[in-house]
């Protein structure tokens, strides 16, 4: 089993950065390959970005390439997500979620992903 909880969400400006954190207990951190989703009001919930369990492969989606980087500290059992520029359209309950998988098969996929956690409101103000 793992533990996931997010933090670092708020309310911004547009144009703002945020950072948020997922803090993970449990089973071994660094065994699990990493993603972040996201889910608007009367929306589906999407995928926004994954890392691999050493950090060296990250998946992206297109609405947030180059605004958005996840990295990860296997020694902190931390993964994070920058958050730069932000837009309104970013607003959204953030998810962490973990892969048993080192390398995530289909990183996009919810399906992926056996733990999550209970998410972190990103609210960006026009």
């Amino acid at each position: 089993q793992v533990q996931l909880v997010e933090s670092g969400g708020g309310l911004v400006q547009a144009g703002g950065s945020l950072r948020l954190s997922c803090a993970a207990s449990g089973r071994t951190f660094s065994d699990n390959a990493m993603g972040w989703f996201r889910q608007a009001p009367g929306k589906e919930r999407e995928f926004v970005a994954a890392i691999s369990w050493r950090g060296l492969s990250t998946y992206y989606a297109d609405s947030i390439k180059g605004r958005f980087t996840i990295s990860r500290s296997n020694a902190k059992n931390t993964a994070y997500l920058q958050m730069n520029s932000l837009k309104p359209e970013d607003t959204a309950v953030y998810f962490c979620a973990a892969s048993r998988s080192l390398n995530p098969v289909r990183p996009v996929s919810r399906n992926e992903y056996d733990y999550w956690g209970q998410g972190t409101q990103v609210t960006v103000s026009s």
